[in-house]
């Protein structure tokens, strides 16, 4: 995707080859600042306070956190400490876990010698294998946005979605977001009701300025407008991403998204959940019992970062000084609530049944 008119994956290597470029998400929409991770510790704590962040973003920087970690010393203590390292940063997205399993399978059974370029070789690969995988969930979700355009001719397609799962959350072109901008591109009218999603406003920040530097019209609502919306006939369809989806079909995203699937459900409004591969937990049965969620620090609830009328970044405090705060940072959408799961190798029912009819390779475990 591009940004003032230059494309942009959102991880890449640096000039010098070796060096990883991100653009810090925590700077968004205000500024557009471009951070380079050279060690181990960077990309592990750039993951942790959400420089980086969305399934397959969060992969992609483990992945490359493990060839910083080898530049510095290709033992096997070493790769065995930076696995952890990373794999502790971040409890919920399954992606982290996918990608790491991956790189060790990679690296661990090779000379050390070899190890380095064998891991920046599958960390490349991984970031490709992202795009291309994004770019076929967006053609299989466009064909549903199609559909509800032409029962409608002339008219808007409204598409309401919680956090970001756009291109900056992943490698690039997003999972979510990906049909709109194919949408928008072939001319269908499209606009886009993006959830504030407190307490980071990932909507509000993410995804509107995606949107917004691709050209797509939407407007940011609360998070609470969802169920008003739905009832007087302005959301079309909702579509959102995930961060870990189980082998029962539930989905787990951003916390805040149980919500709006229960709104949907009450007014015949289809939900519709986009995931590549990766984000199935195939060893998980059930979600809303077995999936972990993060909870995060309670700062991020009371505080909020916004930018003054002297252009400067700030922090405010927005709570009851003393008052705690929880933050649980997903929930879980039992599958009952999902319409249907918009992968890469098509869209299914969110059964068991209908995640293996599109991977059968995964019947016996």
């Amino acid at each position: 995707m591009k940004v003032n008119g230059t494309h942009y994956r959102s991880i890449w290597l640096n000039q010098d080859g070796w060096r990883v470029d991100v653009i810090d998400q925590t700077r968004l929409p205000h500024e557009f600042e471009i951070v380079t991770l050279e060690t181990l510790e960077n990309a592990a704590r750039a993951i942790e306070v959400m420089q980086v962040r969305g399934a397959p973003l969060i992969g992609a920087t483990a992945a490359y956190g493990i060839c910083l970690a080898l530049r510095e010393d290709a033992s096997d203590e070493t790769l065995e400490a930076a696995d952890a390292r990373l794999r502790r940063t971040r409890p919920t997205a399954i992606n982290l876990m996918w990608a790491l399993d991956e790189m060790m399978a990679s690296v661990r059974n090779l000379p050390r010698e070899d190890r380095l370029a064998a891991a920046y070789a599958r960390a490349a690969e991984f970031c490709d294998q992202d795009v291309a995988t994004n770019e076929a969930i967006g053609r299989n979700g466009l064909k549903i946005i199609q559909e509800i355009a032409a029962k409608k001719p002339g008219e808007t397609v409204n598409i309401l979605t919680h956090c970001n799962a756009g291109w900056i959350a992943t490698v690039d072109w997003g999972t979510a977001l990906a049909p709109i901008y194919m949408a928008h591109d072939l001319g269908l009218p499209v606009h886009v009701w993006a959830d504030e999603t407190r307490p980071r406003n990932q909507g509000a920040a993410l995804t509107a300025w995606e949107l917004g530097s691709h050209g797509v019209p939407h407007t940011i609502v609360v998070d609470n407008a969802g169920g008003h919306l739905m009832q007087h006939g302005q959301v079309d369809m909702v579509i959102v991403g995930t961060d870990r989806t189980a082998r029962n079909g539930d989905v787990c995203n951003k916390i805040g998204t149980y919500l709006k699937a229960l709104a949907a459900k009450d007014n015949d409004v289809p939900f519709y959940v986009a995931l590549p591969h990766s984000t199935i937990d195939w060893t998980v049965e059930d979600g809303v019992r077995d999936i972990p969620i993060e909870e995060r620090s309670a700062e991020e609830v009371t505080h909020l970062t916004g930018k003054a009328e002297d252009g400067s970044i700030v922090k405010v405090q927005v709570s009851a000084p003393g008052s705690g705060a929880g933050n649980p940072a997903f929930d879980v959408t039992p599958a009952r609530l999902v319409t249907g799961l918009i992968t890469e190798r098509g869209v299914c029912e969110a059964l068991e049944a209908g995640l293996l009819s599109l991977y059968p390779e995964k019947a016996d475990g």
